[in-house]
């Protein structure tokens, strides 16, 4: 793995507004960086990151069954307690869900260390499955990356596929909803919905903010329809706070990602995963909060918390790092394993699972070992000599 320097596309902001790339650039900084691009031999992709997320994953979707039979650890997991029959009662119908992004920490050494599992709301699809995918072709096309450069992308596809097979299981009509004023999750929901109607499935656009409610409980578009599926970018354990959401166990709509996802969108399943796993080579120690005083060599995360606010790092050197934001409650501690410095940006490595397929990657970059909001997202390339397998 390396970070390697290239020149940019000339045209690649033109291209951008072409697709509809609209939040490439937020609050003035750069968000996608194309000046460099992390270089990897396809064993370290195949072996280190996209067998170990198949694994993970199956591990995670074992956990969720046992937790819906537990009130314990609902407890653990601080799910409230009016919406657990609903969360348990969503998972024994297997509800579908269509996919998720498991952050590692790897530098091409030693077995990638999982992060946290965002698998309710993850972003950075878009620049993930399409525009840095284009980038490696017109970077081929330009003689700037060898012919046989690869990616390990096949998430266009993955999604596609997957929205076939959701026809049949979503109940008519589908809606997908994000809040308005956001660009980047508006311009995520448009690229689902394209995926969608490229599978055949049609669904119509709205913003959460303009969803009502009908006088029998039921989710409503502005025109009066009843929602019958909603795919909702939008934090399921903010919607259970919410009024409006208070609402969700008796609607009757079918959500996407369906209500048991608010298992795996939880810290805590990281301790409940070690536990069950110990000594994994993919998982760091990780263990309940008790809220005392944090030793070095570990990283205190809220349940809750996204986006790297209210990590608070105390590492084995003595060393501390913590990031604001607007996160409290239950925490978790998860043995520090800070990322690697790359020619001053630290990369996170955002592995992408659609339906149970392990399919493509993304790298978001910070220029400290905490990745926030404001992280880069840099591209990514498989350079092998001889190429053995292609990911189309």
């Amino acid at each position: 793995m390396k970070r390697v320097r290239i020149d940019e596309r000339s045209q690649w902001r033109a291209r951008a507004a072409e697709s509809g790339f609209r939040f490439h650039t937020i609050d003035g900084l750069p968000y996608w960086d194309e000046t460099a691009y992390y270089a990897f031999t396809l064993r370290q992709i195949e072996q280190d990151i996209e067998d170990p997320s198949a694994e993970l994953h199956a591990m995670a979707m074992d956990l969720v069954d046992e937790v819906v039979r537990s009130e314990q650890l609902m407890d653990q997991l601080a799910i409230p307690a009016a919406f657990r029959d609903w969360i348990a009662d969503s998972w024994r119908r297997r509800e579908p869900h269509l996919y998720g992004r498991l952050d590692f920490a790897y530098d091409g050494t030693g077995p990638a260390k999982l992060y946290e599992l965002n698998y309710d709301t993850p972003t950075s699809l878009f620049e993930a499955s399409f525009f840095q995918w284009q980038w490696l072709e017109d970077q081929r096309n330009q003689n700037r990356l060898p012919p046989h450069a690869d990616q390990f992308n096949a998430i266009h596809e993955a999604l596609v596929e997957r929205f076939g097979q959701l026809s049949a299981q979503l109940p008519p009509p589908l809606y997908f909803s994000a809040v308005g004023a956001s660009e980047e999750d508006q311009g995520t929901v448009a690229y689902l919905r394209d995926c969608a109607a490229q599978a055949g499935l049609r669904g119509e656009a709205i913003a959460i903010e303009d969803i009502g409610l009908s006088e029998d409980g039921r989710f409503t578009a502005l025109d009066d329809t009843v929602i019958g599926s909603l795919f909702k970018l939008y934090p399921l354990e903010d919607l259970m706070t919410e009024s409006f959401g208070q609402a969700l166990p008796g609607s009757g709509v079918q959500l996407l990602e369906p209500a048991w996802k608010a298992i795996l969108s939880n810290k805590g399943v990281l301790p409940l995963l070690w536990q069950r796993h110990h000594g994994h080579p993919n998982l760091l120690a990780a263990a309940f909060d008790d809220g005392s005083a944090l030793p070095a060599g570990w990283v205190r995360k809220p349940l809750f918390s996204r986006e790297g606010a209210n990590v608070a790092m105390h590492l084995a050197d003595g060393s501390w790092q913590e990031s604001e934001g607007p996160y409290t409650g239950p925490a978790i501690r998860q043995a520090a394993h800070p990322l690697t410095a790359f020619d001053g940006g630290y990369p996170l490595v955002g592995s992408w699972v659609v339906g149970d397929h392990a399919c493509g990657m993304g790298i978001r970059e910070d220029n400290s070992r905490i990745t926030r909001d404001s992280a880069r997202f840099v591209p990514h390339a498989i350079i092998d000599e001889v190429p053995t397998r292609i990911y189309v």
